[in-house]
């Protein structure tokens, strides 16, 4: 046998040769494939309940047990990700000025916020329809948060009704609203909320972005978009803002005042006027929330806008703030720049997702000693002695 029979008789058949075509395409970063979200996409065995050591160890998990569409409404933000992404860069702007480490038996962390006492100034933020990344939805997350003794705020958007969430623990509960140009609709959803025991409501003014239409949902195939055009009642704009956003206005918050028996707060403030405005009207509290980076994109974090809000306030209303918080440093920080109390949104519904109310008890816990163990070893034993001389800033 000659040299190019045998180069022919042991080459690549044609059937290989398309196969390895297939292959290649199917690969291709030009067809969007392949682009696995896992943070542990080179090791697939999944932590166990007793290995969860850290709030980033729930995402896994709570990706493994949900479809894509679901990992996506919670994972993505508005446009091109920016806020999404500065809410968690802004933390490594602020570096903690360690003193002498204290005793850690010796950290105090209670706090009281418009009445409420917690035992740490956390709170779980509202986040909507739970439903899908557990079957006890709002339910197990309101369990789990009590277990952790932690309040919880729920969402309007909720999986079932505001009562039987309410019915499902002991804990405190508080409302989220977001505004509806029909009075007597808000006036039902309001009263409904007060009367199942919800101890504040937080009313939304922030969320404007049209469904975090994202082309990176459209990559992962199997992943279902979230889109206006898909949802019922199509916006009678050609910009595909829904209809009950970009209205909000300070009389309509006047209006609904009136309806309110309980604090007041609002969510969605991220400059030192609007915080003011919130103050001279009357409102109890102020959340500073860019929606988690779901609401403006290349808007600034709720982090480097904190100061100038808590400035503006001097002290009249308590500060809320979310958006980014991954670690109990993180909430350090915040305390120390001002905040009377952090929510936390994703990270709690990774760990609902992943194993129900346990994981949302021992995430909480998890932040929470994390939080006593960051204040002992910068020697601030308490939240008082953390202010703004326990940071030094490098916000650009």
């Amino acid at each position: 046998m000659g040299t190019i029979e045998h180069q022919w008789r042991h080459s690549v058949t044609r059937r290989q040769a398309l196969a390895g075509l297939a292959g290649c395409l199917a690969g291709s970063p030009l067809l969007r494939a392949q682009q696995d979200p896992r943070p542990l996409k080179d090791h697939r065995r999944a932590l166990g309940f007793d290995e969860m050591l850290t709030a980033f160890d729930f995402e896994p998990v709570f990706l493994a047990n949900v479809p894509l569409a679901t990992y996506d409404y919670t994972a993505h933000g508005d446009g091109s990700e920016f806020t999404l992404r500065r809410n968690r860069e802004a933390f490594d702007w602020v570096e903690p000025m360690a003193r002498p480490a204290v005793d850690v038996r010796s950290v105090n962390t209670a706090t009281n916020v418009l009445g409420l006492e917690m035992d740490f100034p956390i709170l779980v933020a509202p986040t909507a329809t739970q439903g899908p990344l557990h079957p006890d939805g709002e339910l197990g997350m309101h369990r789990g948060a009590t277990a952790a003794k932690t309040p919880m705020i729920v969402s309007n958007n909720t999986s079932v009704p505001i009562d039987t969430i309410a019915a499902a623990a002991t804990g405190p509960l508080w409302f989220q609203f977001y505004p509806r140009q029909d009075l007597d609709n808000s006036r039902a959803v309001l009263e409904r909320a007060q009367a199942a025991g919800c101890r504040a409501v937080v009313v939304t003014v922030d969320q404007q972005a049209t469904s975090y239409e994202r082309s990176l949902q459209d990559r992962n195939l199997g992943g279902t978009p979230r889109t206006s055009a898909r949802r019922p009642g199509t916006p009678r704009n050609p910009y595909r803002v829904p209809d009950g956003r970009l209205w909000y206005t300070w009389p309509y918050l006047d209006d609904i005042r009136k309806f309110i028996t309980v604090p007041m707060l609002i969510k969605g403030i991220v400059t030192a006027e609007d915080a003011a405005l919130c103050v001279d009207g009357g409102m109890n509290g102020i959340i500073v929330s860019n929606h988690g980076g779901r609401s403006l994109d290349y808007g600034p974090s709720t982090l480097e806008v904190l100061p100038e809000i808590v400035e503006a306030v001097r002290g009249r209303v308590p500060i809320l703030v979310d958006s980014g918080f991954r670690r109990g440093a993180d909430i350090l920080k915040a305390i120390a720049l001002g905040a009377n109390a952090v929510c936390l949104g994703r990270t709690t519904r990774w760990a609902l997702g992943a194993y129900g109310a346990p994981g949302v008890q021992r995430v909480l816990e998890i932040f929470q000693a994390e939080l006593v163990a960051a204040m002992a070893k910068a020697g601030r034993p308490t939240l008082a002695s953390l202010d703004r001389s326990a940071v030094r800033t490098r916000f650009s």
